[in-house]
């Protein structure tokens, strides 16, 4: 007879998918109205995504995590590969093919998870004191924070290469760094702003300037018709023309909060933000429990942050506070790439909180 230990359930944070489930599910809706071809990809997503989250789950990360070091440097192979064997598209190398079977990954969706994990990794190994990490310790970690940043940045992908490095700065704020270093670093940044913004490309600097020019560009211009068609209650499918005439742009994708409010109102577009800020919260109310459990702690954070920015460049670039950048909202946005990257997060995530009564995974038992 095989049994499940009973502890699993007790750990098992059911928060995370009672918030999850909600917006999945209203961004199938939305997708299915705008096409039933793009809704079948989505299904098919969702059920990649969901093998994923099974496999990171079922997976004895802390077990093995004495690899995660090897996967942090196969993944950086993988973005220098980029450079030399990569896939152009829309203007962008940032694909790998696979021979014989002409399918092609992108590193820097795969990088993130291993990112996450190798901070993880780090801050376990040596965590900071009372004080923070001192100036070589952050600069230690620093390293790896910023290795991926610029091999990603190079290719160019400006949106995720910052991600990376908000997440990685962002979690070491959380978990400690000495005060004098943030002083000194804010400085340096908006000293030499100037000459990283000489050092964007010109696509880069055009959406900057769209952005702080008094006229939005004609993405956002069609984004804000579409937020105030939506009015409180939103409209019905026929009425929502913004989304039905194809004036939205990318309206499954990027521009999908826009098409959420055109059809569901202000209501909608709230019950969404709100569900995306328990969550947040809710991850990051979770570093009180784990205390001293760095790796956990690192995770959670991490996922925490990377679901805030993503969200929050994506609404601001809808509503035109922020420049427009592929940047997808998490479980929401049409498309596999992001959806696979976060349902692995939680996956790891998931592992660590269950499994964390018994990090020998012997949550298995068979009797004879």
């Amino acid at each position: 007879m095989i049994r499940l230990d009973k502890r699993i359930l007790t750990h098992f944070d059911f928060v995370q998918p009672i918030l999850i489930i909600p917006i999945i599910v209203l961004s199938y809706g939305l997708v299915s109205e705008a096409s039933t071809m793009l809704a079948n990809k989505q299904l098919v997503y969702f059920g990649v995504g969901s093998l994923f989250f099974i496999f990171f789950f079922l997976l004895p990360i802390r077990k093995i995590e004495w690899l995660i070091p090897a996967v942090y440097w196969i993944n950086i192979i993988l973005l220098i590969s980029v450079d030399i064997f990569g896939v152009s598209k829309l203007g962008a190398q940032r694909w790998l093919e696979i021979p014989f079977v002409h399918f092609t990954i992108q590193p820097s969706e795969i990088m993130k998870p291993a990112f996450v994990l190798m901070l993880a990794y780090l801050i376990k190994k040596n965590p900071p004191d009372i004080k923070g990490y001192n100036l070589k310790q952050f600069l230690k970690i620093s390293f790896f924070i910023l290795l991926p940043f610029g091999l990603i940045l190079v290719e160019p992908d400006l949106g995720t290469a910052l991600l990376l490095l908000i997440t990685g700065y962002g979690v070491l704020f959380i978990v400690g760094v000495n005060k004098k270093i943030w002083i000194v670093l804010i400085a340096c940044t908006a000293i030499s702003a100037p000459i990283l913004y000489e050092n964007l490309h010109d696509y880069q600097k055009k959406r900057i300037v769209d952005f702080i020019s008094k006229e939005p560009s004609y993405q956002v211009k069609q984004s804000i018709i579409a937020i105030g068609n939506g009015g409180i209650t939103g409209k019905s499918a026929e009425e929502a023309t913004q989304t039905r005439f194809k004036f939205l742009p990318i309206a499954t994708s990027d521009f999908i909060f826009a098409y959420t409010i055109e059809r569901h109102g202000f209501i909608g577009g709230m019950a969404l933000i709100l569900l995306y800020g328990f969550l947040i919260a809710h991850l990051l109310s979770m570093n009180y429990k784990l205390k001293k459990d760095y790796f956990t702690k690192t995770v959670t954070s991490g996922i925490a942050i990377l679901v805030f920015v993503y969200v929050s460049v994506n609404i601001f670039m809808a509503i035109g506070f922020a420049p427009v950048v592929g940047i997808p909202l998490p479980f929401y946005s049409y498309g596999g790439s992001s959806f696979i990257t976060f349902m692995a997060l939680f996956g790891i995530l998931q592992n660590l909180l269950t499994f964390r009564f018994d990090p020998t995974y012997r949550f298995i038992k068979i009797k004879f």
